[in-house]
C-alpha cells in the first residue's frame, strides 16, 4: 500500500505532549521540562492530578474527547480524536485534510506506561481477578500508535528514558531528532511485546484453564493440554552485560524474567571479586539450585554448594 506522503522533517516541535502513567516516578520532572518549552499537557486520571498537585497545567483527556472515562478507567483514551492525533501522517494532505474536517489536533508526543501486570502476577497469591484486571489495553495502543507514527511522533514507554529526553529537548527549544524517535519507538515496541509475552504466559500457565471458571469441560481440557505454549515469547529485562560470554572473545548479558519471584542468582548482591562473566553466572546458578535441592531433601535448615565448571565438587 502506497500513501503519498512527504518526507518527514528530521528534527519534529513538540507542542502537545499526552502522558498516562502507573508508575509516576520521574513525571513531573518531565513534565516541567515539556512545560518549560511551551508543550500543552494532556492527561488522564492519577496522572492528572499529579501534574496539577505540582502546579503544572493540564488538559484532562475527557475535555478533548467530550466523553468522560468510565468502566473504572478502561474505557478513556481510545478515541479518534486521540489516536488520529498520534496517528495522523503530518505530510499528508489527505491525513492533514481529515484532520482539519474532525477536528483533530497533532500530538506529538506520548508518554505512556503501563498496568503493573508482570509485578502483579509475581505477588504470591495472587487472584486471576486482580491479574486480569492489570492487563493495560488502551495503554498498549497508544504506545503502538506513537512508535508506528515515529516519523513524527515521540514515544516514552519508561520512566528511565524521562532525563535523557528533558535533555535532548532543552538543548533544542523543544525538537526531537528522527534518530531518538525511531530508538524511542524501537523500545516502546520491546515493552510491548514483554508485556503481551507475560500475560500470554500467565494465561497459560498450568492450572489456568481450570481456575477460569468460564468452561464446564476445563478440567478436563486442562488434563489434556500441554505444560508448553504453542510459541514460546520471552519477555526479559536486562539486568547488566557480562564480562564475557562462554569463551573469553564472545560478549554477553544476564537478563531477568520479571514474573519470577523465587530465589535467583540475579538478585543476589556480589560481595567481592572481579565483574561476572557468562561462565560465574552459570557457575552460580547451578549452585544455588543443588542447594535448594539439598534443603528440600532433608539437609537441613543449613545447605551449601561448591561448583566448578557447573560441576559440584563439594556439597
Amino acid at each position: 500500500m502506497h500513501i503519498p506522503t512527504d518526507p518527514a522533517p528530521d528534527a519534529v516541535r513538540i507542542r502537545r505532549a499526552l502522558l498516562s502513567v502507573s508508575d509516576k516516578a520521574g513525571l513531573v520532572d518531565l513534565a516541567r521540562a515539556l512545560h518549560a518549552v511551551g508543550v500543552e499537557l494532556i492527561s488522564t486520571g492519577g496522572t492528572a492530578k499529579e501534574l496539577e498537585r505540582a502546579g503544572l497545567p493540564v488538559v484532562a483527556v475527557e475535555d478533548v474527547t467530550g466523553f468522560p472515562e468510565m468502566m473504572d478507567g478502561r474505557v478513556k483514551t481510545l478515541h479518534p480524536l486521540i489516536h488520529g492525533g498520534i496517528l495522523a501522517l503530518r505530510g499528508n494532505s489527505a491525513h492533514v485534510s481529515a484532520m482539519d474536517q474532525h477536528g483533530i489536533r497533532p500530538i506529538d508526543l506520548v508518554c505512556v506506561n503501563l498496568y503493573p501486570f508482570e509485578r502483579t502476577v509475581a505477588k504470591p497469591g495472587v487472584e486471576r481477578a486482580e491479574a486480569i484486571e492489570n492487563i493495560d489495553v488502551g495503554g498498549p495502543g497508544m504506545i503502538r500508535a506513537a512508535a508506528k507514527n515515529h516519523a513524527y511522533v515521540a514515544v516514552l514507554s519508561d520512566s528511565a528514558q524521562y532525563r535523557a529526553f528533558a535533555e535532548e529537548l532543552l538543548a533544542t527549544g523543544g525538537h526531537t531528532s528522527r534518530r531518538t524517535r525511531a530508538m524511542l519507538a524501537a523500545d516502546a515496541f520491546l515493552r510491548c511485546a514483554a508485556y503481551d509475552a507475560a500475560i500470554a504466559a500467565y494465561l497459560h500457565g498450568p492450572g489456568r484453564l481450570h481456575n477460569a471458571g468460564t468452561d464446564a469441560r476445563a478440567g478436563e481440557h486442562e488434563a489434556h493440554a500441554s505444560a508448553f505454549a504453542p510459541v514460546l515469547v520471552v519477555g526479559a529485562t536486562k539486568v547488566q552485560e557480562l564480562r564475557y560470554g562462554e569463551n573469553p572473545h564472545q560478549h554477553a548479558a544476564v537478563y531477568r524474567d520479571p514474573a519470577w519471584s523465587g530465589p535467583s542468582v540475579i538478585g543476589a548482591t556480589q560481595l567481592h571479586g572481579k565483574e561476572l562473566s557468562y561462565n560465574n553466572i552459570n557457575d552460580a546458578a547451578a549452585a544455588l539450585s543443588l542447594a535448594i535441592d539439598l534443603r528440600a531433601g532433608g539437609a537441613g535448615q543449613l545447605s551449601a554448594a561448591i561448583i566448578k565448571h557447573a560441576n559440584p565438587c563439594g556439597a
